[in-house]
């Protein structure tokens, strides 16, 4: 057998060192990515960083994201939000059928109510946790977090016969946040849309745009979504014109305040709850939230009766954190999960969602934990990416434990 023998010169060559890797890596902006409505009105406010949710482009932050979190808390924020998809469910069967896709009973929801609501798999798990409105008697769209409910539900409509339509219309929502948000409907609409109870909607028409106003929001301050009808052809309109009411108000765009949502406890689809979660694991197992003994079956009925008999096995809980300031969260802080383990070293699960309140200085987080390290006052180890700290098991909500700043 002949030897075979190296290139010459090879062995003198060294080999070339790794590339350096980038810290902040761009995203390309191209045309396969769908764009918000609003993207064009948002981007002109420059955005610093975008996402992408509902294979949409979102926009994370313009470029302080602290800033962004104190203007929330004490004046108005906009919000381009139009990657919410709206999914319309119309026809003779658009009631019974959206009572079975939520294990929440719509039976007690009227004509003007939203609910939060989850959508549930077959064994489950957490599809989507969009915010329902009901619009009509057999009309409701589901404003959706980061996944396709659109097929799910179309293929579910499909299988089972059901009389209604599924799709997702041209309709899109900003978001008008913060304690001088109530302040700046009322220029808007009136007295009666601002002043309407948390968790309803009222039709109404701005300068001949017709739209939808909710008292709801993903922010945990006092706030309102605006759903533009014919968002494709009046965003740019709505945007300049919410804007200009806006500037007595001191408004300022900002992107989803993870800071002030991770304070509220609020959920974030992809980090906090998944396909893997039930709504029990993540502490929703309130009655009137996962209704088990409503008349009406809902897909994963029978799953969550049985995970409730058996008991859990994990619960999401808050931590406080120790070490150096987090990030915001929003800013590319946080790439994974955090390991969580006992003092032992044993593995117990991962912190979802981490950063660092500015008014409450200190890290804090939500964790999806085995059932012994979820007490209060458990003392745990996080592994960051950079660091190892310690932890400790808390009450969550870290602020407004009541929920009543955004009822306000």
């Amino acid at each position: 057998m002949t030897d075979v023998l190296p290139h010459p010169g090879a062995l003198d060559i060294a080999p070339e060192p790794p590339p350096a890797t980038v810290t902040d890596p761009a995203m390309l902006l191209y045309p396969r990515l769908r764009k918000s409505p609003y993207f064009w009105k948002s981007r002109a406010h420059g955005v610093a960083m975008y996402s992408v949710y509902n294979h949409t482009y979102h926009p994370r932050h313009y470029g302080d994201p602290v800033a962004e979190y104190w203007a929330l808390l004490e004046g108005v924020t906009l919000w381009d939000v139009g990657v919410e998809r709206q999914i319309e469910i119309t026809g003779t069967d658009a009631f019974a059928f959206t009572n079975t896709l939520v294990p929440r009973d719509l039976t007690k929801c009227a004509v003007g109510q939203c609910k939060y609501v989850f959508v549930t798999a077959p064994d489950g798990g957490i599809i989507n946790d969009p915010v329902l409105l009901r619009i009509d008697e057999d009309r409701f769209w589901l404003s959706l977090a980061d996944s396709d409910v659109g097929l799910w539900a179309t293929g579910l409509a499909h299988a089972g016969g059901w009389d209604v339509r599924v799709r997702e219309i041209d309709v899109a929502p900003v978001q008008v946040q913060g304690p001088k948000a109530k302040a700046l409907v009322t220029d808007l609409f009136g007295a009666d849309v601002a002043e309407m109870p948390y968790y309803h909607l009222r039709h109404a028409v701005l300068d001949g745009m017709d739209v939808v106003v909710s008292r709801t929001g993903y922010s945990a301050e006092i706030g309102y979504e605006i759903y533009l009808h014919h968002a494709t052809r009046d965003a740019g309109r709505l945007w300049d014109r919410v804007w200009e009411a806006g500037r007595p108000h001191g408004l300022r765009p900002i992107g989803p305040c993870h800071i002030r949502r991770i304070e509220g406890g609020m959920l974030a689809y992809g980090c906090d709850i998944t396909l893997d979660t039930n709504p029990l694991e993540v502490g929703y197992d309130y009655t009137w939230m996962v209704d088990l003994d409503q008349e009406a079956d809902f897909v994963g009925k029978d799953a969550l009766i049985r995970a409730k008999a058996r008991g859990l096995t994990r619960s999401l809980v808050g931590l406080e954190i120790g070490g150096a300031p987090l990030g915001s969260f929003n800013d590319g802080s946080m790439i994974e999960p955090f390991a969580v383990r006992d003092p032992a070293g044993q593995l117990v699960g991962s912190v979802t969602s981490a950063c660092w309140s500015p008014r409450l200085e200190r890290n804090i987080g939500l964790a999806m934990v085995a059932t012994p390290s979820t007490p209060l006052g458990t003392e745990l180890v996080i592994a960051t990416l950079d660091d190892v700290r310690d932890g400790v098991v808390v009450e969550k909500p870290f602020v407004d434990p009541r929920k009543q700043t955004p009822k306000g």
